[in-house]
């Protein structure tokens, strides 16, 4: 996978050709209430590739502007590039192994995010789908909790997790969530082309895709406390899998 460099991208006519060139945006800012053709042309061209645009007054503008001349409107792009859900299937085929595939939805913390895309790889996973709103991108702070792993583990961005879990069920995959009032994973068959779906801390799994999977799972767990570290979570089901698909053939 290709790096970008990770940066803002200030001025109407510099985030029309950021669009234009294919460059992978995460986020976009724009003067509410501004109106005019170009910012109606990077409106268009948002909504075409499902970028979240978040309407701000100027003063706000102002903050986030790293050249003092953003014209009303700033982009994030991504630090690395995101790969397609094909390309995930592809390193599965390569390896000859059955597609095992984290789903991570709502995870806003790019230090889990890094982390689970590191666990994802150790654990052999063939990819990472994360949403395009209310979820981090990959950024530089991600990619250094990644520890490198972001650099061989492919990660796909989708408009709609439970739309993409739907397509992938027809592709022989199954799904498993991750879930306090799941039955405990030890009981369960973790084997076979498998998506494993991790949610938030806060708010866990959304109710759309939770009801999208075959399985609700949980951890056991003696402690006082009721949760895990979202990232932390994902490795111990992460390592379940493993364990089964080593010992289970």
């Amino acid at each position: 996978m290709g790096r970008f460099e990770e940066f803002t991208i200030e001025g109407r006519n510099e985030v029309i050709e950021a669009f234009r060139s294919g460059r992978s945006i995460d986020k976009l800012f724009i003067l509410d209430g501004c109106q005019d053709g170009p910012m109606q042309t990077i409106r268009r061209e948002a909504k075409k590739k499902g970028v979240r645009v978040d309407f701000v007054d100027r003063t706000r503008l102002d903050q986030i502007s790293t050249t003092g001349k953003h014209q009303g409107v700033i982009a994030y792009a991504a630090a690395y590039e995101y790969a397609d859900v094909e390309d995930i299937f592809a390193k599965a085929e390569e390896k000859g192994e059955q597609p095992f595939i984290f789903l991570l939805d709502n995870i806003t913390d790019p230090h889990n995010l890094g982390a689970i895309i590191r666990t994802a790889n150790l654990a052999g996973a063939h990819g990472v789908i994360i949403p395009k709103n209310r979820a981090v991108g990959l950024t530089a702070t991600v990619a250094k909790a990644s520890s490198g792993a972001i650099n061989y583990t492919p990660v796909a961005k989708v408009t709609n997790l439970s739309n993409t879990i739907e397509d992938l069920k027809k592709r022989g995959m199954w799904f498993v969530c991750a879930d306090m009032g799941g039955e405990v994973m030890y009981k369960q068959d973790l084997t076979g082309p498998i998506g494993l779906v991790i949610g938030s801390e806060g708010d866990g799994v959304s109710r759309l895709v939770r009801e999208k999977c075959d399985f609700i799972t949980s951890i056991p767990m003696k402690g006082d406390i009721d949760s895990l570290n979202a990232s932390v979570a994902a490795g111990v089901l992460a390592f379940e899998i493993v364990r089964q698909r080593m010992y289970k053939k």
